[in-house]
């Protein structure tokens, strides 16, 4: 397709000097050898700066496409893809043949056209085109499969072929238009392939289709054509592939029953026109982990404002699925209701398409305190799918011979999926992969089908990649295209290389990291300057030097966004050679760096500042705990421990400074785990240890962040890429005032520096984690800090760390938004040049987006990363005893934290197998009591640890209470002796 376009440029202005006819042969392009300007529109439009902008558009035709078949002797071939002796084995075309689906065959049925037995397929222009058009993500899998070459798929530009281009007629849809452009161009094919001599076996073309209208004139005009569904069941060889087929409109008819079970979508056309006259409003979904029977719809407003509106029942869910884009119509407020401090998880037997929801909705109906209701609505219309392919388990029917079977899907906001399969003796205890069909209105599950098997349920690479595909973590190795922009080894740095910048290899520079770290990001300097200043440096790994922008390699870090650290594995945004050599600060090798360089005096007050890029090397590369043994003995006076001791010493102050103007300091869970160098096994769970030299070094990576984003704004005021944390709203902090007040004290919300003081203070005598506690419920209050682009937005503030400008600069080897940080920087300084899409704040805000959600499904990967190897550490030990805080308390559950491993576990009170105790839960407390006891927020109390691995797919950290001792809930066990980090604050 390019050099078509490259050479109906040439055309295009050679036909500028040519008035004289529409037809031109031009005899210098060989390639070329007749052309056929169809039409030429010319329309106005206007610009981004208020002007306007005269685009003329013109339609070019060829006579020598290329069919791409290698049967074919009568095209001047340029490349062959299509095979004439392989044959896929059909019943129902027991002939070679090559197939062109339409449109809707590939949106729908692209699990199946993935599979490796479908080859030589023949992409019409019109169909990828249209499919660029309704789904990105599918015209990704598709271009994916082209580029493939054992798929053998061959795109054939129909649209510029002068016997298969075709007008729009009067009258005629787009849709119809299309379809016969597919019709057109099979036929052409089908005609092509008969006259060539090369052809002899009457090698020809299927069209599929699942319109019937379209099959109809397909038929009349005389072509092979075959509904999708009875083409792939006539695959002898391969019957498995029927499981893959998406449901079309007739088997969803088949499979559900008769009884109407959720109100009807409203139109596209009504909902707009709702949400235009405001009687509608249009919000993202998204599911409850903890209550499948609730939901909250989130509702953009003006500016940065965003309304919460709870949906409760099924009904008022109505079909809709986590993340969907929807259409709510609040209800009366005598009808709004308070979020359900229930705990209730879908994870019985399947529930019949008749059961009365009004018996299992009956817990949700509690009377609330008329202050803690929210807005409420209910659900009129889907706006648009967010569907995806989903990891589960089958859940096999009980009935003998069935096809039909429940899919549980792994993430609980998920509803189960009913599909049809043969193989569902194969696939129990299999993580599977199943997309969404459609959900009827009279059906309780929505209808999808099987995708592929990921492995065996349990193992832990199974697993793993269960993990990174439902956190949609981009994990594939790098393509040959990316590698191909790294650069030869062996490398060196070369004098063109030094042109713009300073030589600081004589400099005492460090690094320290974690254990095992082996992508350097930064390093750091300081010294006595003659003058009794100070000098500090931190040093960056200059990435953008070797990741150049628009090419292959810079687009898939930007895909990626963010190094993904899980468990004993590393998912790169940048291929190893960068991450953990050329661009890895290591200590004795000569690195290319961006250094960020301040004078200071002795009070850490900033005199001076410089940018430069520059070339370093480190004279030793240290873990925390190196750092902090070389600063704590005073034998060592060499200039690396002078080098951190002075470095310490003025950290030390900086954090002083900052605490005074308001940074708050929480805390978090965190741990760490040692793994057994065979099996990868946890066999020591431990919380991290912080030290001096952790805060040391956040310290400087804080202060340089903030100095580049000042620099970066003041040169580019419209497109620099900052950093920011909002100020949570003041509902945030409910859950933290009254856990403060239940033990007496008080907590000042107003602003970020009285939170940080009253924090400072809160204290409890004889309950020396108190304040631990409190501020690990501090954490939970806050918002996500988001990156965004200067020109976009006008609220720049950093909330955690009392900051008016950050931006993040100091990793960027694994993280991307760095890197755009480096180009900009680099341009500020003269140091680089600048390109069109650095300038542009609508184009840095998109990527912006994809930054933020990179980053956090990031978290959440880590988050189960360290959720999974907790389950496999607690697997083969037993039960265990341990002492807990409760951190949260629910109206028939206590959550309960252990200190020891950083863990957090629920303590039902209503087990399914037992008569529920007396609950009485009180919402202003929040307390619960539990027959005679009552339990409050940050209370003590001991519980044992075992894993459930009942639900293997589910497998949870069950905890019981020992203590206190509660008749009929708590239990016996024996006693085990057997671990969490403050969060770096946004380093």
């Amino acid at each position: 397709v390019t050099a078509v376009q490259q050479r109906l440029l040439e055309i295009r202005n050679l036909m500028k000097t040519s008035r004289t006819s529409r037809y031109v042969t031009l005899s210098n392009i060989s390639e070329v050898s007749f052309v056929i300007m169809l039409k030429s529109k010319t329309f106005v439009k206007k610009t981004r700066s208020g002007g306007v902008m005269k685009i003329v558009r013109e339609h070019y035709l060829r006579d020598d496409i290329w069919c791409g078949s290698e049967a074919c002797t009568e095209c001047k071939q340029e490349s062959t893809v299509l095979q004439k002796d392989t044959c896929i084995e059909s019943s129902l075309c027991s002939y070679p043949h090559y197939l062109i689906p339409d449109t809707n065959v590939v949106l729908h049925q692209i699990d199946v056209l993935e599979d490796p037995v479908i080859r030589n397929v023949i992409v019409l222009q019109t169909v990828l085109q249209e499919v660029r058009h309704r789904s990105a993500p599918i015209y990704k899998r598709l271009k994916d499969m082209i580029h493939e070459k054992e798929k053998h798929f061959y795109t054939f530009t129909n649209e510029h072929h002068r016997d298969t281009f075709i007008e729009r007629e009067p009258g005629e849809s787009a849709n119809d238009r299309n379809d016969r452009a597919i019709r057109m161009a099979a036929k052409w094919y089908s005609q092509h392939l008969k006259t060539s001599e090369s052809n002899p076996d009457g090698l020809k073309v299927v069209l599929l289709t699942n319109d019937q209208g379209n099959k109809q004139k397909a038929e009349e005009s005389g072509l092979l054509v075959h509904k999708c569904e009875e083409y792939i069941k006539s695959l002898i060889a391969n019957p498995e592939l029927v499981d893959r087929l998406a449901l079309s409109s007739d088997d969803k008819n088949e499979i559900t029953s008769n009884k109407v079970l959720f109100p009807e979508h409203l139109p596209l056309s009504k909902i707009q026109a709702g949400i235009k006259s405001g009687s509608f409003l249009q919000g993202t979904f998204r599911a409850s982990r903890d209550n499948y029977l609730e939901a909250t719809v989130f509702v953009q407003g003006e500016g940065e404002d965003t309304t919460e509106v709870l949906i409760q029942g099924l009904q008022n869910l109505n079909r809709a699925v986590h993340q969907d884009v929807v259409a709510l119509q609040l209800l009366p407020q005598n009808q709004w209701v308070a979020p359900s401090s229930v705990v209730l998880q879908d994870e019985g037997a399947a529930k019949d398409d008749n059961v009365e929801e009004e018996e299992e909705e009956k817990v949700l109906r509690i009377s609330a305190a008329e202050a803690a209701r929210k807005p409420t609505g209910k659900i009129v219309g889907i706006i648009k799918r967010n569907w995806r392919p989903f990891c589960g388990m089958l859940n096999v029917s009980q009935i003998k011979e069935s096809t039909r079977h429940l899919f549980t899907p792994a993430d609980r906001r998920i509803p189960r999926i009913r599909i049809e399969t043969r193989q569902a003796s194969t696939l129990a205890g299999q993580r599977i992969m199943v997309a969404i069909d459609g959900w009827p209105k009279d059906s309780r599950y929505p209808n999808g089908h099987f995708v592929r098997s990921l492995g065996s349920a349990g193992e832990k690479e199974t697993e793993q990649e269960v993990l990174l595909l439902e956190h949609d973590v981009p994990h594939q190795a790098f393509s040959q295209a990316v590698l191909s922009f790294l650069p030869k080894m062996p490398w060196a740095i070369t004098p063109e290389d030094m042109v713009k910048r300073q030589d600081l290899r004589q400099l005492t520079v460090c690094s320290v990291d974690p254990p095992g770290c082996t992508d350097i990001d930064d390093a750091l300097h300081c010294r006595e300057l003659e003058n009794g200043n100070l000098e500090v440096g931190v040093h960056i790994a200059d990435v953008s030097h070797f990741i150049r922008p628009g090419n292959a390699l810079d687009k898939e870090a930007a895909n990626r966004g963010t190094t993904v650290y899980l468990c004993g594995k590393r998912i790169d945004m940048v291929p190893e050679l960068l991450s953990s050599n050329l661009c890895s600060l290591r200590s004795n090798v000569d690195r290319l760096a961006f250094s960020c360089i301040w004078e200071m005096n002795h009070e850490a007050e900033i005199l001076k500042t410089q940018f430069t890029k520059s070339v370093i090397n480190s004279k030793s590369s240290m873990t925390y705990a190196e750092a902090q043994m070389r600063i704590d003995d005073t034998t060592k006076n060499d200039d690396i421990t002078k080098s951190l001791r002075g470095l310490n010493k003025l950290a030390k102050i900086l954090k002083r400074q900052r605490i005074q103007k308001g940074a708050l300091t929480l805390s978090s869970l965190e741990v760490r785990f040692h793994m057994d160098s065979e099996t990868h096994d946890p066999i020591d769970l431990q919380t991290k240890e912080l030290m001096e030299t952790n805060s040391m070094v956040e310290e400087f990576m804080l202060l340089a962040n903030i100095s580049v984003a000042q620099k970066i704004y003041d040169e580019f005021s419209e497109c620099a890429l900052l950093r920011k944390h909002p100020a949570p709203p003041p509902s945030n902090y409910d859950i933290l005032l009254k856990a403060a007040k239940s033990k007496e004290v008080e907590i000042h919300t107003d602003s970020a520096k009285a939170l940080a003081d009253s924090l400072d203070v809160a204290r409890v005598d004889g309950f020396p984690y108190f304040n631990t506690l409190l501020r690990i419920l501090a954490t939970r209050c806050m918002m996500q800090a988001v990156y965004f682009c200067s020109g976009m937005d006008s609220d720049f503030h950093h909330y955690g760390l009392a900051s008016p400008i950050y931006t993040h600069f100091t990793s960027p080897i694994r993280r991307y938004a760095d890197i755009i940080v480096h180009r900009l920087l680099a341009v500020a300084i003269g140091a680089d040049g600048t390109y069109p899409d650095l300038m542009d704040k609508h184009k840095q805000s998109a990527l912006c987006n994809n930054l933020n959600y990179r980053h956090k499904m990031a978290q959440y990967a880590q988050r189960a990363s360290v959720a999974f190897h907790t389950q496999l550490f607690f697997k083969s030990r037993g039960i265990l005893n341990e002492e807990g805080f409760v951190l949260f308390v629910r109206k028939n559950a206590i959550i309960v934290l252990i200190p020891k491993f950083g863990l957090e576990g629920t303590v039902f009170f209503d087990p399914k197998d037992k008569t529920a105790p007396s609950l009485v839960f009180d919402e202003e407390g929040p307390t619960l009591k539990v027959e005679e006891h009552t339990f409050h927020i940050f209370d003590k109390v001991k519980v044992t640890i075992s894993l459930d691995d009942s639900n293997i797919q589910h497998q949870k950290i069950r905890m019981a209470l020992t203590d206190p001792v509660i008749p009929g809930v708590s239990v016996p066990v024996p006693d085990t002796e057997p671990q969490t980090k403050k969060p770096r604050l946004d380093r």
